[in-house]
């Protein structure tokens, strides 16, 4: 997509009618979502009302999960992730609007006490900079007044400290980073930043889960240039292909649909909106070592290549790194795997440089070296016990 015209400012457009929508529900704003009735019961009728929203993440979020919320609004997905996750698990949302930020915190205290415990969090922040605290920030522009251009540059540096010194999401902290329905609000200069934060913030092995307005056609500049439609959720949509195109460009892997919309929520000059949900994971860097392990992928796809180009082909033993070997075998792909180890154990310390771009097929000799020869019925198994009619 590309860039916004400079006639339209798409952070005042947003910032005005969401702020509006706190104040009053706005029913055209997103498309309706049905979440489980049980997570509601807690939640006042007024943060419902306005809620804006085109999916629920929190369907796959796990007990324990510290979890980040970007533009939590109202603090509807907050409250229903805060129940899922237990009182083992914490939830932080981040808005830039101060009336939903007010909103979401007016009842804290009241979904706490409903819940047993308190395990919530809202700050205030930009999603595509989720380093800068700007209640911080702002609090230095309220002692040091902006007046001039040596006034402009001491507040960029101010800025630039609070990022380091005190961030308001710290880097690897977080196992899942979930949105519903506000990527699409963000200027798309401003994108590659975006993902760039959700991935900083996000453990190894955590995984985002986005919920979205996502188009089947280019939205063309003047529908992009419409505040309403653009503030609306619909002008700012990514294409359905360039939405998963950019997790990956992020360096995320495993970059899953797990919920798309089957009928179109909006059709604008032809073009189709509709929420899609995607989910992606952290992790795929590091060294590639090798201690004979390798996977078989077990189909139903006759062949298959992930986001490292690595070409997996059905019922083949495929030699991969330690690395690979433990990605395959959790996350997304787990249930596809067989995984195969090798009796050496091999240390990692010990283990020897792995060329991943190969494509090796692995031996099976290789993953059993150092094992005895001659018979060797392995005890614990009941194929041919007396019970048994399989021999």
């Amino acid at each position: 997509m590309s860039a916004t015209s400079d006639s339209l400012n798409v952070d005042a457009a947003v910032r005005d009618r969401y702020g509006a929508a706190a104040q009053a529900a706005e029913p055209a704003l997103c498309c309706p979502v049905d979440y489980d009735a049980q997570y509601l019961k807690v939640i006042p009728a007024e943060i419902i009302e306005r809620d804006y929203g085109c999916g629920d993440p929190s369907k796959h979020l796990e007990r324990g999960d510290h979890v980040l919320d970007l533009g939590s609004g109202g603090g509807k997905i907050c409250y229903i992730a805060a129940q899922v996750v237990g009182p083992e698990g914490y939830v932080v949302g981040v808005d830039i609007n101060d009336e939903m930020l007010s909103l979401a915190k007016q009842y804290q205290t009241e979904v706490s006490n409903s819940i047993g415990y308190h395990n919530t969090d809202f700050r205030k922040g930009r999603i595509q900079d989720l380093a800068l605290n700007m209640e911080q920030f702002e609090t230095y522009l309220q002692q040091n007044p902006v007046g001039s251009a040596a006034d402009w540059l001491a507040a960029d540096e101010e800025a630039s400290r609070l990022r380091q010194a005190s961030p308001l999401v710290a880097s690897d902290s977080m196992d899942a980073v979930v949105s519903n329905c506000v990527l699409n609000l963000v200027r798309n200069e401003d994108r590659q930043q975006l993902f760039a934060e959700v991935f900083r913030v996000l453990k190894r092995g955590g995984r985002a889960i986005i919920s979205d307005i996502v188009s089947d056609e280019d939205v063309p500049p003047e529908l992009q240039n419409n505040p309403n439609l653009w503030s609306g959720c619909i002008s700012g949509a990514f294409r359905e292909d360039r939405f998963l195109e950019a997790f990956e460009a992020a360096g995320f892997y495993g970059v899953e649909i797990v919920s798309r919309q089957a009928e179109a929520w909006a059709v604008v000059d032809g073009i189709e909106f509709r929420s899609l949900t995607v989910r992606a994971w952290k992790g795929k860097d590091g060294p590639c070592l090798d201690r004979k392990q390798a996977v078989i992928y077990n189909g139903p796809w006759k062949a298959v290549i992930d986001d490292d180009g690595h070409k997996l082909l059905r019922g083949q033993r495929t030699a991969v790194c330690d690395k690979t070997f433990n990605i395959y075998n959790s996350g997304p792909y787990a249930s596809q795997m067989t995984p195969i180890v090798s009796v050496q154990n091999i240390p990692l310390e010990q283990a020897a440089q792995f060329d991943c771009r190969q494509g090796l097929l692995r031996d099976p000799a290789e993953t059993k070296q150092g094992k005895s020869t001659g018979l060797d019925i392995m005890p614990g198994g009941d194929c041919c016990s007396e019970d048994s009619s399989c021999c």
